[in-house]
């Protein structure tokens, strides 16, 4: 029998994700979409929920040691308001859904619905964040990049819970995000692209390259990124090419029912070839 369950700690929490194996459901703007039943019947969870979204130990945003530290219950709306959130994932997260959905919904759910198409996970890409996972044996953090493992799959265990996203609050010279889907507003990624990069004495000193809904997980490639370390003007051009190369063997996108592959494969090469033209040699002349 399906249960709901609604404790009011996180250590209860913890207990009952342990000894049921229920669902954990914060905003439950994911869940409910994905188990959704008959116009007028119960959502069809497949097992027990385990409701979070009202725990305040898991609502808290703060800055702490050069991190900002999201709790798993903040909303989107909140971590989009909050004044360090950095500016790519502020801009993320406002092309997901509604408002109505953004003030329930939360970034620990967009995440762990583990869609290559998940908004904020391109960006959690990009930023280097890491999520901390907690269960009664204690706690982990483990790099976004390795938490999901393939569409709809994240390094979770059955008895742990996200309680909290980690972002390192870094300053970035450039900040460059594209959203490529059917409608401006309130709809899913055909694809996404984020760039980052910081400029010094015009070289760039580090870059982040972020490709969303090109394959099984978001595409970002350390050893390219390491290409374009140091580089200045004359080094950019030399690369160019190499660095198109390179991703378009990363980027190995499926046709579906919101684009085709071969669409998705060229518009994120067009975005790589804007960031690098338009963005990083502009940065460094």
């Amino acid at each position: 029998m399906v249960t709901g369950y609604k404790p009011q700690t996180l250590r209860e929490a913890l207990e009952l994700r342990k000894n049921s194996g229920a669902l954990p459901f914060a905003g439950g703007t994911d869940l409910m979409v994905r188990y959704k039943s008959w116009a007028g019947t119960l959502p069809a969870f497949p097992k027990s929920v385990l409701f979070l979204g009202h725990l305040k130990e898991l609502q808290n945003i703060e800055l702490s040691s050069g991190k900002i530290i999201y709790g798993a219950g903040a909303t989107l709306t909140e971590i989009m308001e909050y004044p360090g959130t950095p500016a790519l994932l502020a801009e993320a997260i406002r092309g997901i859904a509604a408002p109505a959905l953004r003030n329930v919904g939360t970034m620990a759910g967009n995440l762990c619905n583990a869609s290559p198409a998940g908004d904020s996970i391109c960006a959690l890409y990009a930023l280097g964040a890491s999520v901390v996972c907690k269960s009664l044996s204690g706690e982990r953090q483990i790099p976004v990049i390795d938490f999901v493992t393939g569409p709809g799959r994240t390094a979770l265990a059955d008895d742990e819970i996200v309680s909290a996203i980690i972002v390192p609050a870094l300053d970035w010279t450039l900040t460059f995000y594209r959203k490529v889907g059917t409608r401006k507003a309130n709809a899913l990624s055909k694809l996404s692209f984020c760039g980052l990069a910081k400029i010094k004495g015009g070289r760039i000193d580090d870059v982040r390259i972020a490709v969303g809904a090109v394959g099984p997980t978001v595409v970002r490639s350390l050893e390219s990124e390491r290409l374009l370390a140091g580089a200045g003007s004359g080094e950019l051009e030399e690369l160019r090419e190499r660095l198109l190369q390179s991703y378009g063997a990363m980027i190995v996108p499926i046709d579906d029912q919101r684009s085709t592959a071969a669409y998705r494969k060229r518009v994120a090469l067009n975005l790589l070839e804007l960031f690098i033209d338009d963005e990083l040699k502009k940065g460094v002349s």
